[in-house]
C-alpha cells in the first residue's frame, strides 16, 4: 500500500474514533464509507446497540492488526507479528470485513510458509550436493559401472575395494593418452591465481567441516572438461585427505577415480590419504597390499610415508595400522638422528671437543619464567593487545563525556548490524557455493561471527582521517583473519597443551636456578622429541585480497551513523560512516575508504586512551620458541615466517623446503640466540621523552610535534584581484603545508605507538623474536618497538640482565659515549677516553639536569643515546666501586663502511683495505674524508682549467656531501641515484648558489665514482663480474640464486610485473605481482641487485658467526646489521671474536665457490634442455664469464686480527 493510501485510511480511522453513535453491523453497511457514516440507527434496542458497538471495535482492531502485519511483512518477510488479544463478537455473527481479513491472513500465512521453506532450502543441512562424478575415461567409467552392478550379496565395502584396485592400475601409454592434460605449457598468471583460490577454498572447507561442499564443487568442475583443467593434484589430495580423516571410503574412492580420470598421477600424499582411510576402517589386507604394491611401482617406498610427510599423530597412527596390516614385519622408521652442519665455518660451534662451552643462562628462575610463559600464552590466545596511549590526557569536559557515551552507543549498534550483514553475506555465498562456485563461504566460517565483528571494529577504530587505500585495507583484513585462524587451529588440535608441557621442560635449559648439560636451545628442544604440527600453507595475495575486500564491503554497508549526532535517535536519516572515493597517488588512481568527517571529529573529541595491537606486533613476555625449521620458531602460537617476504611469494619457501635441514642450522641457531636476549625499558629516559612528547615535541631531538604544530599557509583565502602568479604560489604553499602536516602526523603516530608500547612494558622483562630477509639479514619481528629504530628507539632499551663493569668496562662506556657524540671520529681510542674525562662535568650535568641544565647532550649526533650513556657513566663513577657497578647499557662497535670492507677482503685489495681499517693503524681511517679530499683535488685541477662548476664548488666539498654516495656505491647505487643524494646535500647548504645545484651534483657524482675507481680497483672489478654474471643468467630466463657461506639458499625476488585483478564489489582491485618465479625475471633489477645483495649475504654471515661464537663464550650479543652490541665489560671479547670470524669467513674461497655453484646451477646439461639457441649462446658466455674470476691483490687477511679500528 502506498503512503498516500495509508494516509487516507488513517484519516478515515481517525473519523471512526471521533464518531459518538453506535455503528450499524458490517453486514448492513458493507463499505468503509458506511462504517465511517455518522448516522444513528434508532430502531436498535440497547442490547443490540452494545453488540453493534463490540462489532465495530472488533472490526477496527482487526483492520489495525492486519495493517501492522502487512507493513511488517513488506519490510522484513521473516518477522512474525505478535498476536493482538481482542474481544471477539459472538459466535455466528460474521462480516464481509472479517471474511476479507481472514482470506488475507491465509494468503500471508501461505506466503510466509513458502518463504520459510525457501529459506530452509538454503541452509547447509538441506543443500543437495553431488557425490558421484562423471567419468570421462571409458575404462574408468566401466569400472564404476561394474561396481554398481555387482552381485547382490556383495557388500558395498567389497564393491568399493574392487573399484579402488581397478583404479590403482597404471594405464598403458595408449590408455593414458586420452587422459593426459591438454596444457603442457606453463600456467598463465590468471589460471595460477584461479588455482590458488580453488586450493584455498578446498583447504578451508576441510578445516571448517564443509567437506561435502568441497566434494560437490570438485565434482562440479571435474564434470566439465574445460573447468576441469583448473583442478590440480593438490586439490584432489586435499579433498581425499579430508575424507580419509572421516573414514569415508566411498567418497575417497570417487575422488581417487576423478584424479586418475583427470590425467594426473597419484603422488605420495595421494597414497597416504588412501592408506589412512583404510587404516581407520580396518580395510582388508588384500586391498592395502594392492595399494602398497602400486605405490612401490610408482617409486614410493612405504618408509617415505613416515619420513617425507609431516603428519598429525592420528593420521600417522592410522597410516601405520594400514601398512602393518598388509606387511606385519614393517616397523615405523625411527626418528633420524639430528644431523650436524658440515660447514667448516661452523665446525667450532657444534664441536663438543673444541674448548670449554659456557652458554649463557637467563637471569630469571624457573618459576618466574613459567609464569611469563602463561602470560604470553594468554596474550596470544586473545589475539590482540590493548595498550594505554601516552598522549596527554584531555580534561574531562561535558563534551568529551558525551562523545564517549555516543561512541559507545554507536558501537553497540554497529556490532549488531555487522553481525546481521555478515550472516546475510554468509547465507548468500553458501547458496552460490551450493551451485558449484568456490566462494568465500568456508573462509567466513573459519572464525566465529563475533570474532569477525571484532576484527572489523578494530580496523574501523584505527582508520586514518585521510583514509586508507582499499588494497592495503583488504590485505590487512585478510592477514588478520588468516593469523587468527592459524592460532585457532592450534587450539583445536590440542597443540597448546602439548606446547605447555614441552616449553616447561625447555625452560630448564634457560632458567638461572636449574642445571642442564650445555646445549644450544635448538638442540635441546629437538632432543625433547617432535612437536611440530603440519605446516599451514599461507594464502595467496589474490585470496587475501578477495576475503579482505568482502569484509571491507560488509563494514561499509553496515556501519552508519545519524546525520547529526545532536538530534534525537530515530528522528533523522542515517549516513554511512565510510565512503569509497578515488584519489590520485603517484599519478595513479587509487580507491580509498575514507571515514566521514563527523566520525573523525567524534573520535578526536572522545580522545579514547587506548591503542590496539595485533599479538605479533608486540614484544614477547617470555623467551621465544627456538627456531627448529622454517615453520617453527619465534611466537608461541602466532605464525611467523623464517624468511620474511612479500605476501604471496612462494619461491623462498620452496627453496628452503628443498634445503637439507642441517644446512640451515647456523641461521636457525643465530636467530634463536638473537631472540633470547632479554630487554627492559629505560624508565628514567622514557619519562623525559614523554615530558617532551606531551609538550609539543621537538624535531631536533627526534620527538615529533602534534598535528596542531604543522605549518599553516600565510593566507587562507585569496584577496580580491589576485594575479594568476599569486594564485599559483598560494596553491603550491598549501600543497607544501599539507604534505608537511601529513609527514608530521605519520611521524607522530609512529612515535605514539613506540612510546605507548614502551610505557606498557616499562615494568616487564620482554624479548624480541627475530627472523631474516631473503639475503639472510636479521630483523626483530615486532615492528613498532625494537632496537632497529633510530636514536630514540635505541635509547629506550637496555639489557634486562646487567653485568659488572670490571677493570675496563667504565673505559668502554666513556669511549662509547664519545662515539655517540660524533666529536672525535678521527682520533684514537686513547684520545677519546681522555676527552671523556675532560668533559666529565658536562656529562654529569646532562645526567642530573637533562632538561634544565646546560644540555650538552642535545648537541650530539645521537642525543638520546648520549643522554642514556651519560646517566650510566654518572651512576658508575659515583658508585663506591665502579668495577663492581652492574651495567645494563648496550655498548656498540660499528663496522667501518662494512660493505667496502667485504669487497676489499674479497679482492685482497691492499689500498682499499687500508682505507676501511682492515690494516692496523694508530688512527682510524676515514674513507669518506679520503674520497672528499681526492674529489677536492680533482676540483682544483678543473677550476684551474676554467671549468665554471668547479669554481662554484670551491669550499663546499666536504665529508658530509660525499658520505652517503660513497656508502651506497658498494650497495649498487647508480650515478643517477648518487646525483640525487649529492643534490640533496647541496640543497641543505644555505650559502650554496641553488641555481648550480643540478650541474654541481652531476659533476660531483662523476668525481666520486672516479675516486672510488682509483681507490678500490678490485672492488669495481668484482662488482662488474657479479653484474655481468647476473645479466647473463637473467637474460637466459632464470632469477639469480646462490648459497651463503653459512648455507642459506638465496634467490632474488625480482621478476617482470604482471597485473592481477580481483573483480566485483565496490571496486575491482588490481595489484602488481613481481615476486613469483613463475614470471620471467626482471633483467635490470636482477643484475643491479646482485652485487649489493651478495655483499649483504656476506655481512649477515659474518654477523651470525660472531653471534654464535659469542654465545658459546657466554656473552650477551645483539646486532643492528653491521653494528654489534654487548655489555661494556665484554667488548674486548666481542671484538676478538668479530675479527677472528671475519678472517675465517674470507679465508674461504668465496668467489670460487660462487662461480662453481652458478656454473652447476645454470650451465649444466639438465638446466639447458629446453633453452632456445639464443639462450644457449648466453649460457656459453656465462660459463666463460664464471671461469674468468677477477684478479686479486696481495693483502694479508691476518692483519685484520690486529686492526683496532676494524669495528670500533
Amino acid at each position: 500500500m502506498s503512503a498516500l493510501r495509508w494516509t487516507r485510511g488513517a484519516a478515515g480511522l481517525g473519523r471512526v474514533l471521533r464518531s459518538h453513535g453506535p455503528h450499524r453491523p458490517a453486514s448492513e453497511e458493507g463499505t468503509l464509507g458506511g462504517l465511517c457514516s455518522s448516522r444513528r440507527s434508532s430502531a436498535a434496542s440497547p442490547r443490540e446497540q452494545d453488540v453493534q458497538r463490540e462489532w465495530g471495535h472488533a472490526e477496527l482492531l482487526e483492520v489495525l492488526e492486519a495493517r501492522v502485519r502487512q507493513l511488517r511483512a513488506e519490510g522484513t518477510p521473516e518477522m512474525r507479528v505478535k498476536e493482538v488479544q481482542v474481544d471477539r463478537p459472538p459466535q455466528g455473527r460474521s462480516s464481509r470485513w472479517a471474511q476479507k481479513l481472514e482470506a488475507e491472513r491465509e494468503v500471508k500465512q501461505r506466503r510466509q510458509e513458502e518463504f520459510d521453506q525457501k529459506k530452509r532450502a538454503h541452509t547447509p543441512e538441506s543443500w543437495t550436493l553431488r557425490k558421484e562424478p562423471r567419468i570421462w575415461s571409458k575404462k574408468l567409467a566401466g569400472y564404476l559401472q561394474q561396481s554398481k552392478k555387482a552381485v547382490p550379496k556383495s557388500s558395498e565395502e567389497e564393491q568399493l575395494a574392487r573399484l579402488l584396485q581397478a583404479a590403482l592400475v597404471k594405464f598403458s601409454y595408449r590408455e593414458a593418452g586420452t587422459l593426459t592434460r591438454k596444457k603442457a605449457k606453463a600456467v598463465d598468471t590468471h589460471t595460477l591465481v584461479l588455482q590458488q583460490k580453488f586450493l584455498a577454498f578446498f583447504e578451508c572447507c576441510v578445516c571448517t567441516g564443509q567437506l561435502p561442499l568441497a566434494h560437490h564443487v570438485l565434482v562440479t568442475h571435474h564434470n566439465n572438461r574445460d573447468k576441469q583443467q583448473v583442478l590440480t593434484l593438490d586439490m584432489y589430495n586435499t579433498v581425499m585427505l579430508g575424507w580419509a580423516r572421516k573414514g569415508s571410503f566411498r567418497e575417497l574412492v570417487y575422488v581417487f577415480i576423478m584424479l586418475k580420470d583427470a590425467g594426473l598421477s597419484p603422488d605420495l600424499c595421494s597414497y597416504a590419504a588412501v592408506l589412512q582411510c583404510m587404516g581407520r576402517r580396518d580395510q582388508d589386507a588384500h586391498t592395502i597390499q594392492r595399494c602398497l604394491k602400486q605405490m612401490i611401482e610408482e617409486g614410493f617406498q612405504p618408509q617415505l610415508l613416515f619420513t617425507d610427510l609431516v603428519l598429525e599423530e592420528e593420521d600417522r597412527a592410522a597410516l601405520l595400522r594400514a601398512v602393518v596390516k598388509a606387511e606385519p614385519a614393517f616397523h615405523s622408521p625411527t626418528q633420524a638422528p639430528n644431523l650436524v652442519s658440515t660447514s667448516m665455518l661452523l665446525k667450532d660451534v657444534y664441536s663438543k671437543q673444541e674448548g670449554p662451552v659456557s652458554y649463557p643462562k637467563l637471569h630469571l628462575p624457573l618459576d618466574t619464567l613459567q609464569d611469563l610463559f602463561y602470560q604470553q600464552l594468554r596474550v596470544e590466545l586473545g589475539s590482540s593487545v590493548c595498550v594505554q596511549s601516552v598522549e596527554k590526557a584531555p580534561v574531562m569536559t561535558k563534551e568529551l563525556t558525551e562523545a564517549r557515551k555516543t561512541l559507545k552507543a554507536l558501537r553497540a549498534q554497529w556490532e549488531a548490524e555487522l553481525l546481521r550483514v555478515l550472516r546475510e553475506t554468509k547465507a548468500k555465498m553458501g547458496r552460490q557455493a551450493c551451485e558449484g562456485q568456490p566462494t568465500l563461504y568456508p573462509f567466513l566460517c573459519l572464525l566465529s561471527e563475533e570474532e569477525f565483528v571484532s576484527i572489523l571494529m578494530q580496523v574501523l577504530q584505527v582508520l586514518p582521517a585521510q583514509g586508507e587505500p582499499l588494497l592495503q585495507l583488504a590485505q590487512n583484513l585478510g592477514l588478520r583473519v588468516l593469523n587468527r585462524h592459524l592460532v585457532k587451529q592450534k587450539q583445536v588440535t590440542n597443540h597448546v597443551q602439548k606446547l605447555g608441557q614441552r616449553y616447561s621442560q625447555y625452560l630448564r635449559l634457560l632458567a638461572s636456578d636449574t642445571q642442564v648439560a650445555p646445549y644450544l636451545p635448538r638442540e635441546y628442544w629437538e632432543s625433547l622429541g617432535p612437536l611440530e604440527a603440519p605446516p599451514q600453507q599461507p594464502w595467496s595475495m589474490a585470496v587475501l585480497l578477495q576475503l579482505g575486500k568482502q569484509l571491507a564491503e560488509i563494514l561499509v554497508q553496515a556501519v552508519q551513523m545519524p546525520r547529526s549526532l545532536a538530534a534525537r535517535q530515530g528522528a533523522q536519516h542515517r549516513i554511512p560512516v565510510l565512503y569509497h572515493v578515488y584519489s590520485f597517488r603517484s599519478y595513479r588512481q587509487v580507491g580509498i575508504l575514507k571515514p566521514h568527517p563527523a566520525f573523525t571529529h567524534l573520535l578526536e573529541t572522545a580522545a579514547e586512551p587506548t591503542l590496539t595491537f595485533e599479538t605479533a606486533e608486540v614484544p614477547m613476555l617470555c623467551p621465544p620458541l627456538p627456531w627448529t625449521s622454517l615453520h617453527s620458531g619465534a611466537y608461541l602460537l602466532s605464525s611467523t615466517k623464517l624468511m620474511r617476504a612479500t605476501e604471496g611469494t612462494t619461491q623462498h619457501q620452496r627453496l628452503l623446503e628443498r634445503c637439507p635441514p642441517a644446512q640451515l642450522h647456523g641461521a636457525l641457531d643465530a636467530l634463536t640466540q638473537l631472540g633470547n636476549c632479554a630487554w627492559r625499558v629505560n624508565g628514567h629516559l622514557l619519562d623525559l621523552v614523554l615530558q617532551i612528547f606531551r609538550d609539543k615535541g621537538c624535531m631536533h631531538l627526534g620527538v615529533p610535534p602534534p598535528r596542531s604544530e604543522a605549518p599553516q599557509p600565510r593566507q587562507r583565502q585569496l584577496p580580491p584581484g589576485s594575479t594568476p602568479v599569486h594564485k599559483s604560489e598560494l596553491r603550491k604553499e598549501v600543497v607544501r603545508c599539507l604534505k608537511a602536516a601529513r609527514e608530521m602526523h605519520s611521524l607522530r603516530s609512529e612515535a605514539l605507538y613506540r612510546l605507548s608500547l614502551a610505557q606498557h612494558l616499562r615494568h616487564h622483562v620482554f624479548w624480541l623474536p627475530h627472523n631474516m630477509d631473503f639475503r639472510g639479514r636479521t630483523y626483530p619481528c615486532p615492528p613498532h618497538f625494537n632496537h632497529l629504530g633510530g636514536d630514540l628507539a635505541r635509547a629506550l632499551l637496555k639489557f634486562a640482565e646487567g653485568r659488572p663493569l670490571g677493570p675496563h668496562g667504565l673505559d668502554w662506556l666513556k669511549i662509547h659515549l664519545i662515539n655517540l657524540t660524533g666529536l672525535k671520529k678521527g682520533d684514537s681510542l686513547r684520545v677519546r677516553l681522555a676527552f671523556a674525562d675532560e668533559v666529565m662535568e658536562e656529562i654529569l650535568d646532562s645526567a642530573d639536569n637533562p632538561l634544565t641544565g646546560r644540555k650538552w647532550w642535545m648537541e650530539a649526533d645521537e642525543p638520546w643515546q648520549t643522554l642514556a650513556c651519560c646517566m650510566e657513566v654518572a651512576q658508575a663513577v659515583r658508585s663506591p666501586d665502579p668495577t663492581a657497578y652492574i651495567s645494563h647499557l648496550p655498548v656498540h662497535q660499528d663496522g667501518s663502511c662494512n660493505g667496502l670492507q667485504h669487497y676489499a677482503a674479497l679482492g685482497r685489495d691492499s689500498v682499499g683495505a687500508a682505507s676501511v681499517n682492515l690494516t692496523p693503524s694508530d688512527l682510524p681511517q676515514d674513507v669518506y674524508r679520503e674520497v672528499a679530499t681526492q674529489v677536492e683535488e680533482f676540483r682544483q685541477q678543473d677550476a684551474k682549467e676554467g671549468l665554471r662548476v668547479a669554481q662554484v664548488l670551491e669550499g663546499f666539498i666536504s665529508r658530509k656531501v660525499v658520505k652517503q654516495t660513497v656508502m651506497t656505491v658498494v650497495y649498487g647505487v647508480t650515478r643517477y641515484g648518487g646525483r640525487l643524494q649529492i643534490e640533496k646535500r647541496l640543497q641543505e647548504l644555505s650559502d650554496f648558489p641553488q641555481e648550480f645545484v643540478w650541474e654541481a651534483s652531476q659533476y660531483l657524482v662523476r668525481q666520486v665514482f672516479k675516486s672510488l675507481q682509483e681507490m678500490f680497483s678490485s672492488t669495481r672489478a668484482i662488482q662488474h663480474w657479479l653484474t655481468e654474471s647476473a645479466n647473463l643468467i637473467s637474460h637466459a630466463g632464470w632469477p639469480v640464486e646462490w648459497v651463503t657461506p653459512l648455507g642459506i639458499p638465496i634467490i632474488q625476488p625480482y621478476h617482470r610485473e604482471s597485473k592481477v585483478q580481483v573483480k566485483g564489489g565496490i571496486q575491482s582491485i588490481t595489484f602488481t605481482s613481481s615476486v613469483d618465479d613463475n614470471q620471467k625475471p626482471n633483467t635490470l633489477k636482477q643484475k643491479n641487485g646482485f652485487p649489493p645483495n651478495f655483499i649483504h649475504s656476506l655481512d649477515s654471515s659474518h654477523m651470525m658467526l660472531t653471534a654464535l661464537h659469542c654465545y658459546r663464550k657466554g656473552l650477551t650479543f645483539v646486532s643492528v646489521h653491521d653494528c654489534f652490541w654487548t655489555h661494556a665489560a665484554d667488548v674486548p671479547v666481542m671484538n676478538e671474536v668479530c675479527r677472528e670470524q671475519f678472517v675465517r669467513l674470507h679465508s674461504q674461497p668465496i668467489l670460487e665457490n660462487l662461480a662453481k655453484f652458478l656454473e652447476e646451477r645454470f650451465c649444466s646439461v639438465s638446466s639447458n634442455r629446453s633453452l632456445k639457441p639464443s639462450e644457449r649462446a648466453l649460457v656459453m658466455k656465462l660459463r666463460e664469464t664464471l671461469q674468468s674470476l677477477p684478479e686479486t691483490g696481495t693483502f694479508d687477511l691476518g692483519q685484520v686480527i690486529r686492526s683496532t679500528y676494524f669495528f670500533s
